[in-house]
């Protein structure tokens, strides 16, 4: 449905997950019965969530922690991790900061150099924890370091910046070639934001075995406000669900995962965005309150230390709970921000559902209002 802005522009209407709502079926279920597992590729999780590529949300120590409780972490590897040998006290101080001086003063700090090295020790310090290894790289920095990344063992490689395309054009240098990079590659490759049909369609042709799906809609980002530019998730979501469905016809059953990545901070989200036809979801915010997390109750995405400009913030969320009681509980809170599984379980029991992929069938309706 197109509205009419003025004589010269049509829009179409999108929709947030705050103006969608599950409806309950005929049937109910016990929590205790419902599967929450995905996979990707040959690679197995008990729950469907990835740990956003953030500094406040995702150490090595926490992408172990992560994998260990059935979910996966993906490691930043233009961050902190991998520019300072012990970053720790950086961390600390970034949480400490004055509001007023922590853009600048975060930039500082991220314009220290990536060591390649660190790339590798850190992602060994994960292999070393028993659990699969995927780290993220954006798309300006993948051609320089992925052999450094591949070389040091990752199960999963992650392509991430604000929005990626298959055909990105610039008239100073020779831009990443996604379908050759992917098909060179021996490890799947996870690539996005990406927030509409055609983009994804596109992402999806070059190889990719997952697509994340978001753009500036996350708690610590200003891009709409930087740049003008929003992609409400519910329709996002939506839309590239129904590139995978056609892509898998067009490639003849190839099936590329969908994942929920930005806007998705509570655990009703979580819920919308699996019902709009998600198979998993990438958690900034959501992990970032963890009382193990390491923003010590901040938040900031790579948007928000940009050297020219900056279209992210650092925001205080909190410390709710310790990173396994965020997921599988008991929730101190009654706000959707722990216990993301059992609520998660008790959503899909409540439908109807046996496990996820049944799940994505689950009647919606639109429902806005300004409540969470």
């Amino acid at each position: 449905m197109e509205i009419e802005i003025g004589r010269a522009k049509r829009a179409r209407r999108a929709y947030a997950f705050d103006d969608i709502a599950v409806v309950p079926s005929r049937r109910t279920r016990n929590p205790e019965d419902v599967s929450t597992s995905w996979s990707i590729d040959a690679f197995g999780f008990e729950i469907p969530v990835l740990g956003a590529p953030m500094d406040s949300v995702m150490s090595p120590q926490t992408a172990i922690m992560l994998g260990r409780l059935g979910g996966l972490g993906v490691l930043d590897l233009e961050g902190l991790w991998t520019r300072y040998d012990d970053p720790e006290p950086l961390l600390a101080e970034i949480a400490s900061l004055p509001a007023e001086i922590a853009t600048r003063r975060m930039q500082e700090i991220y314009a220290a150099p990536i060591k390649p090295e660190l790339v590798r020790d850190r992602l060994a310090e994960i292999r070393e924890g028993g659990v699969t290894v995927a780290g993220a790289l954006t798309p300006q920095r993948t051609q320089e370091l992925y052999e450094t990344v591949v070389a040091a063992g990752v199960d999963l490689f992650v392509i991430r910046g604000t929005t990626v395309s298959a055909e990105h054009v610039s008239s100073d240098a020779a831009p990443l070639n996604l379908k050759k990079f992917i098909y060179d590659l021996d490890v799947p490759v996870i690539v996005g934001g990406a927030s509409t049909y055609t983009a994804a369609l596109h992402l999806m042709r070059t190889g990719a075995a997952g697509v994340l799906v978001g753009f500036g809609g996350g708690a610590a980002s200003t891009t709409r406000a930087t740049l003008g530019v929003h992609a409400p998730l519910a329709t996002a979501v939506a839309d590239v669900a129904g590139a995978r469905r056609d892509y898998l016809d067009e490639s003849g059953g190839r099936y590329v995962h969908v994942i929920a990545d930005g806007g998705v901070g509570t655990s009703g989200d979580i819920v919308k965005a699996l019902a709009m036809g998600a198979d998993a979801v990438m958690l900034g915010v959501a992990l970032a309150r963890a009382i193990d997390a390491p923003g010590r109750g901040f938040h900031w995405g790579p948007e928000a230390h940009h050297p020219k400009l900056p279209r992210g913030r650092r925001v205080e969320v909190g410390q709710v709970a310790p990173l396994e009681e965020i997921l599988y509980g008991p929730a101190p809170v009654a706000d959707g921000t722990a216990n993301l599984i059992g609520a998660l379980r008790k959503s899909m029991a409540t439908t109807g559902y046996s496990d996820l992929k049944e799940f994505q069938r689950v009647e919606v309706v639109v429902a806005p209002y300004s409540a969470h």
